[in-house]
């Protein structure tokens, strides 16, 4: 047998860190002198990593796997070999757990690798709740904001009604001064010509009609305004309808066609 047979079967142990005792001093001392097997171990290494991250990437090169599973066949053969010859010398049984110590880190690169993969899809899942209940959270707070001039007990509440009999067209402003948040809705509202819309007015106690929204009832006489941007504390003595372009103006434009005062 040469020399470099003589450790070719001690490599692939060594290259997953699993050769002990004198046969790993005995090669360390061997690769020392010895260029062509500190290559040959370095490219078992290198296999036995490629191997590993097959579990959570692209497949390795072929030849890699089959150079990593040839050397463990032609390492058990001969670990094999090595224990009955040991069994029947009576040598001790450090062949045996060399083998298995060899093994175990062998089962361990595997699965270690696909709990690495796992560990990353869940910080991805996580990352993906996170982003959705934040979502949510949002959506509640809006839902919230709109709900609060409704539901709030120092909530103001307003009815508007056609200023000509009969008086069908009605409308309510739900009103919440402190946080300037302000819900209307409105039904029975007429039809308006092409090019025109109803704009809303808030009333204040001093000063003049404030613009609080403007909108066009659908097919039904139903309209919504909801919080349109207004300054936080103004108090309100009424709300009013007029009839505007669609882009809404600064100052009514009258007759005004609905109107009412807190209830």
């Amino acid at each position: 047998m040469s020399e470099h047979e003589q450790f070719a079967d001690d490599l692939a142990l060594h290259a997953l860190n699993a050769l002990e005792g004198e046969d790993r001093a005995s090669l360390e001392k061997h690769l020392a002198n010895c260029t062509q097997c500190r290559m040959e171990l370095e490219q078992l290494r290198g296999d036995g990593a490629l191997v590993a991250l097959s579990t959570i990437g692209p497949e390795p090169p072929l030849r890699a796997r089959q150079r990593l599973l040839d050397a463990v066949a032609k390492e058990a053969a001969a670990s094999a070999t090595r224990t009955q010859n040991a069994r029947a010398t009576g040598q001790p049984r450090s062949l045996l757990w060399g083998l298995l110590g060899w093994t175990a880190a062998v089962a361990l690169i595997v699965p270690a690798a696909a709990l690495w993969k796992e560990n990353s899809a869940l910080k991805v899942s996580l990352a993906s709740a996170s982003m959705q209940a934040e979502h949510n959270k949002q959506e509640l707070e809006d839902l919230r904001r709109i709900a609060a001039p409704i539901i709030a007990p120092e909530g103001q509440r307003f009815t508007l009604v056609a200023m000509k009999s009969p008086a069908q067209p009605q409308g309510k402003a739900f009103y919440l001064r402190d946080h300037s948040n302000l819900v209307f809705v409105a039904n029975n509202m007429p039809a308006l010509p092409a090019q025109k819309a109803y704009e809303l007015w808030l009333i204040p106690a001093q000063g003049a009609p404030i613009p609080a929204g403007v909108f066009k009832p659908d097919a039904r006489g139903s309209a919504t305004v909801v919080n349109p941007p207004l300054t936080a504390g103004l108090e309100a003595k009424g709300f009013a309808i007029t009839v505007e372009d669609e882009a809404g103006a600064t100052t009514p434009t009258m007759p005004i066609v609905m109107m009412g005062t807190g209830e």
